[in-house]
């Protein structure tokens, strides 16, 4: 192929391997966004380890203990000491409130006044798989809970500081409106969302912090409680390398607290080498084996329901070869990623994930070496075929940097399939 565009790959190659698939009526845009919820490439933190780093920067959260057993749980409950407490299951889908056990309990969120029914309660969660509308259709075992003291909300707020690219830096934004989608918020009444940038050098202003407190509606001693809170969350902001703290609700109670009740906080990966011990906190029990694997050697991979595994270069092209075979009436097994600075034995271990899926009946291969050397990639492809015995069919289009120098496809002709 000479042309450097995705559209170089040939129609007759495509449509070689859409005869393979046998499911011809595939969303690919469907697939992607739902696989993209459970595509674990970020850290993800359970409900209780975000509160804690709260804790930790003097943010206010419930009380709460964690447990792994009925017995802990029940002596949790106690030592709380509480008018109410509320138990919850760990795990890193939403929607927990409604989802089912399969103990035959309903919902991972249950609320009592009695702390000796705690117990019983977790013995029914822990241990035991909990579906919801964001798990998979077996759902995902529960192997914590969190027991907290439940307090009274009388009125919820939305706060959160992120990354804006257009700002140059991170921005605060907060709703008198909580409890609830802020993108509604921000489409029926744009008028109820603040927003303050905050200047990289000086941080968050008190003055600043007292007016986005008032924004959110706290009058009288709790819109100092309220700023401070503010500017504590800046602090762990800062300190953990987040690019987002989302609080929703941040809430006041009857007794006259401001509490953060529930927080999602998003950090960013290229700080992993100095934020060694919030990455070591990463749950990978509850991702896909491949996803994790993939990720060990920098892939960027997520896996699909069809057959056809892609093998590509750069995020745009895998999306657009994901794309393309859909066009074609074929479903893509995969989302695959090798990055710019692939290596060779990158290539060979992204060979062994594809080939390990049993769905896969076939391989394209669709490289445009711009950054990446074609070399590597076709030096890997001959080591993974000679050492893995491919048994499925594949197709292999490279373009660009060295590819008619060193290992090129002529060099892959006794492993390639004739089209």
């Amino acid at each position: 192929c000479s042309n450097n565009s995705l559209c170089s790959v040939k129609t007759s190659l495509l449509k070689y391997l859409v005869t393979l698939s046998k499911n011809v009526n595939h969303s690919l845009s469907l697939c992607l966004q739902c696989a993209r919820v459970s595509s674990r490439r970020w850290l993800n933190l359970q409900e209780y380890q975000s509160k804690k780093l709260m804790q930790e920067s003097g943010v206010t959260v419930q009380r709460f203990y964690v447990a792994d057993n009925p017995p802990d749980a029940l002596q949790a409950a106690k030592r709380l000491n509480a008018k109410e407490i509320v138990l919850k299951a760990q795990i890193l889908a939403g929607g927990r409130g409604k989802g089912v056990f399969s103990s035959g309990l309903k919902g991972g969120v249950h609320l009592t006044k009695d702390p000796s029914v705690v117990g019983e309660l977790a013995s029914k969660m822990l241990g035991y798989s909990l579906t919801t509308k964001q798990t998979p259709k077996e759902g995902v075992e529960v192997k914590t809970v969190m027991v907290a003291e439940a307090l009274d909300i009388t009125r919820e707020t939305y706060f959160a500081i992120l990354m804006d690219r257009a700002c140059n830096g991170p921005v605060m934004v907060g709703s008198p409106q909580g409890g609830m989608d802020i993108e509604e918020v921000a489409d029926k009444s744009p008028e109820l969302i603040f927003k303050e940038v905050i200047d990289i050098f000086e941080g968050v202003r008190d003055d600043q912090a007292l007016r986005m407190a008032a924004n959110l509606g706290f009058k009288g001693p709790l819109k100092r409680q309220a700023a401070d809170q503010i500017m504590r969350l800046y602090d762990l902001f800062l300190k953990v390398d987040a690019t987002q703290v989302e609080v929703n609700p941040l809430g006041e109670t009857p007794e006259g607290q401001v509490v953060c009740f529930d927080a999602k906080i998003s950090f960013d990966d290229n700080a992993e080498f100095r934020q060694k011990a919030v990455f070591a906190l990463d749950d990978m029990s509850e991702s896909d084996p491949t996803e994790t694997e993939a990720a060990k050697w920098d892939l960027k991979y997520i896996g699909l329901d069809g057959n056809i595994a892609c093998f590509v270069n750069g995020a745009g092209l895998a999306m657009a070869t994901c794309d393309i075979i859909d066009l074609h009436g074929g479903k893509p097994a995969n989302f695959l990623d090798l990055g710019g600075g692939v290596k060779e034995k990158q290539v060979y271990e992204a060979f062994k994930l594809l080939t390990a899926d049993p769905k896969v009946e076939a391989i394209l291969v669709n490289i445009f070496g711009g950054i990446v050397n074609c070399a590597i990639i076709a030096n890997g492809i001959t080591k993974a075929c000679r050492e893995l015995e491919l048994k499925v069919p594949l197709v292999v289009r490279l373009e660009g940097g060295y590819c008619t120098g060193g290992a090129t496809p002529t060099a892959l002709h006794p492993y390639l399939p004739s089209v």
